[in-house]
């Protein structure tokens, strides 16, 4: 019976000690990797999706390869927010270079009427196509395996070939979907099918997590949610997604404002994906219930985006001349579209606010615009709003079309809340301190792996945190440097 190999928990560190000079000249790959690991990432969502988890799964990608590491992606067919092709991608297997990064493609059905059985269908062939792929990436040496959920059915392929190289395996939990699907309705877990259904659904996601050697989150509560299914606090860390670098306060009205027609208007805007977990539903019942108010005729709401939502809010919506809909915007433009907003939205399903901790959010504090989100008392997404904006009870149409009128009335407390959004990005949702983070934590593991002795740390960890500074300044050297 095979063994399987045992990684201790290290202390964070930034980098491996210095390697002792060796009698003979020494082995290519030992110099190779003292200067870099050889990482493989396994994530369904990738560059060039424009919208939420592939933006962190390349970004990261991206940056381990500026800070000196090889990096290979294996991805699926581009498909998302658009649940279709996207132009310029074959639908087969596919390898090419992209920034520095090895990106192996591989093929899966796209529903075009997403359903909850669909999609678990669709992430099963991908998980069944992506596996040969990862075989025979593992098998030219790697040092760490990455997985990201979504999509967590094909997690068990990246633990497999962690475990068939000898390397240690790290999950990153970007949605706790078995909870997200049957939290938000997706699925029934009412009868004996629904609940044995959810069971199995949750069984099978807190067995999975318990197996890898680090498991990550992207808030303080879903880190803590890992621990209640199971894993040890000593494998659980948590890696933030960011905002943009490109994202700040516009010094001057956005574009858009000419280009859609919206001068002299407030604007309340959703940008994002068009989905069941957003519950959209809610922007419209505001838009409804604020049409025509006094004082605030000349507000606006804009929801911009893509997916299988689109076409009830065109339906719903049809009657509202306070309702506009555009479809998702360039990257490029993501500044100026952030920036027509005097206010963001934010709404969410019952049961998702600390499940999943919308990544939009990052860029819609960075834009200096506060947020208006729905959210129950003592949730993640409420503590990471709170003091940036205004927070009501989800599926409460009433008091989150209360909170919008309050806002939208108020541009002494648009301007505060806005500012402080803004400050709140830069501390908590920085691009260069979660790479570094990443890097830290990939050196550590892949050392332990290896057998190596534990470097000396670079700092105590009561003084973590006065070591960002210097780390920071560190990857962003480097990423300049590397273009």
């Amino acid at each position: 019976m095979t063994r399987r190999p045992t990684f201790p928990d290290p202390t964070p560190l930034l980098s491996a000690p210095p390697r002792p000079e060796a009698a003979s000249p020494p082995d290519p790959d030992v110099r190779a990797r003292s200067e870099g690991l050889r990482l493989l990432i396994l994530g369904m969502n990738y560059a060039p999706e424009p919208v939420g988890v592939a933006i962190y799964t390349t970004g990261l990608a991206e940056g381990l390869v500026a800070c000196g590491h090889e990096v290979s992606v294996i991805s699926a067919t581009p498909w998302y927010p658009a649940w279709a092709p996207m132009a310029g991608h074959g639908r087969g297997w596919s390898e090419r270079r992209e920034n520095g990064v090895r990106v192996i493609r591989c093929p899966h059905p796209i529903p075009a009427r997403p359903t909850a059985a669909r999609r678990i269908l669709q992430q099963a062939s991908w998980a069944a196509s992506a596996a040969p792929a990862m075989l025979a990436r593992s098998l030219r040496g790697i040092d760490a395996v990455l997985a990201v959920a979504p999509a967590a059915l094909a997690a068990p392929v990246a633990l497999a070939t962690a475990r068939l190289a000898g390397v240690p395996a790290w999950l990153h939990v970007q949605d706790f979907e078995a909870e997200a699907v049957f939290g938000a309705g997706l699925l029934d877990s009412r009868g004996r099918f629904g609940r044995l259904a959810a069971r199995s659904a949750l069984g099978f996601e807190a067995g999975l997590l318990r197996r890898f050697d680090r498991v990550s989150a992207i808030s303080p509560a879903m880190r803590a949610k890992l621990a209640e299914k199971g894993v040890a606090p000593g494998r659980i860390r948590e890696l933030r997604n960011w905002a943009e670098d490109s994202i700040r306060p516009l010094e001057a009205p956005s574009p858009y404002r000419r280009e859609w027609g919206l001068e002299g208007r407030r604007v309340a805007l959703y940008s994002g994906n068009l989905g069941a977990k957003q519950g959209l539903g809610l922007v419209v019942e505001a838009a409804r219930r604020l049409a025509g108010r006094p004082g605030l005729e000349d507000l606006v709401f804009v929801i911009c985006g893509e997916g299988p939502a689109m076409t009830r809010l065109r339906t719903e919506g049809a009657d509202l001349p306070n309702l506009v809909l555009r479809p998702l915007q360039p990257m490029a433009r993501l500044g100026e579209l952030l920036g027509l907003a005097d206010l963001h939205l934010l709404p969410q399903v019952a049961g998702a606010a600390d499940l999943v901790l919308p990544s939009k959010l990052a860029n819609m504090l960075a834009s200096g615009r506060p947020v208006v989100a729905t959210a129950a008392e003592g949730t993640q997404l409420a503590a990471e709003v709170s003091g940036c904006g205004l927070v009501s009870p989800p599926g409460d149409a009433e008091a989150f079309a209360e909170s919008i009128a309050a806002l939208a009335a108020a541009p002494r407390m648009r301007l505060a809340l806005g500012e402080a959004a803004r400050a709140r990005s830069r501390a908590r949702w920085d691009r260069a301190s979660a790479i570094a983070s990443a890097e830290i934590e990939l050196r550590a593991m892949a050392a332990a792996g290896r057998g190596e002795p534990a470097p000396a740390p670079l700092r105590s960890p009561a003084r973590e945190e006065e070591a960002l500074p210097t780390i920071h300044a560190a990857v962003s050297h480097r990423v300049a440097r590397r273009g």
